[in-house]
């Protein structure tokens, strides 16, 4: 669904991603770790040409996108949840969720029930305004926008951060149901290890802006990983 070959991204003279290589297959959860300040967001942010990379490429179904546009990588069925959730204060909730429908290549007139079904709080609160939510009511917001374009990728950066455990868990009950459909692989940057393993099919660990260590979830032994994660 996703490679990444060979990405090295620099912020003016200061090389922050080298040479890093990633796939994200069909229907499975990839779990990216690591320390703040080794890349992580940075890489996610080249996956969504946010930032153009120095060298390396891009691939989403076997297509080249590494100088394809924000929107056409949205359009083409990646959807980003940012960190810090980064919603439309001034927009109502009901807003917020027409305006992830704009990638949505089906152009549904009204926002998918699913959406409600997997986040039932939101669908109370539909005229007010983003910015007044709670910072876990905006979690769920940032990534029902997301969900309603229907993406074919789902990246999601830190989205337990800061949040409370039962919206922690909601989240976690709503990546598992995504999962199991088969229908979306899942980009997951997480610290909370136990969150993530839980979910991941594979995992990546990134050190200094290269992959330190990678492999299938189930073959972890969360000791090797642990010196890469504290702090």
């Amino acid at each position: 669904m996703l490679e990444i070959e060979q990405l090295s991204v620099s912020y003016g003279e200061t090389q922050i991603l080298r040479q890093v290589d990633m796939q994200v297959p069909p229907g499975e959860v990839v779990c990216l770790m690591g320390r703040n300040g080794v890349g992580k967001t940075t890489l996610l942010k080249s996956i969504m040409g946010l930032l153009q990379p120095k060298s390396g490429r891009v691939l989403f179904e076997g297509k080249d996108i590494t100088r394809a546009r924000p929107e056409a990588r949205a359009w083409a069925g990646i959807g980003y949840v940012p960190q810090g959730r980064e919603i439309f204060p001034q927009l109502t909730v009901l807003e917020n969720l027409q305006v992830g429908m704009i990638s949505n290549r089906e152009k549904p007139d009204k926002v998918p029930l699913q959406v409600f079904e997997y986040f039932p709080a939101l669908q109370e609160m539909l005229d007010r305004k983003g910015g007044v939510l709670s910072g876990g009511q905006q979690q769920q917001l940032a990534i029902a926008r997301a969900l309603v374009a229907a993406p074919k990728l789902l990246i999601l950066d830190e989205p337990t951060e800061g949040i409370q455990p039962s919206i922690i868990q909601l989240i976690g009950k709503v990546l598992e149901s995504l999962k199991a459909t088969g229908q979306v692989a899942i980009l997951l940057v997480e610290q909370y290890l136990e969150f993530a393993l839980t979910l991941a099919d594979r995992y990546y660990v990134m050190e200094k802006g290269a992959i330190a260590l990678h492999g299938e979830a189930a073959k972890l032994d969360p000791e090797a990983i642990k010196p890469y994660l504290a702090f």
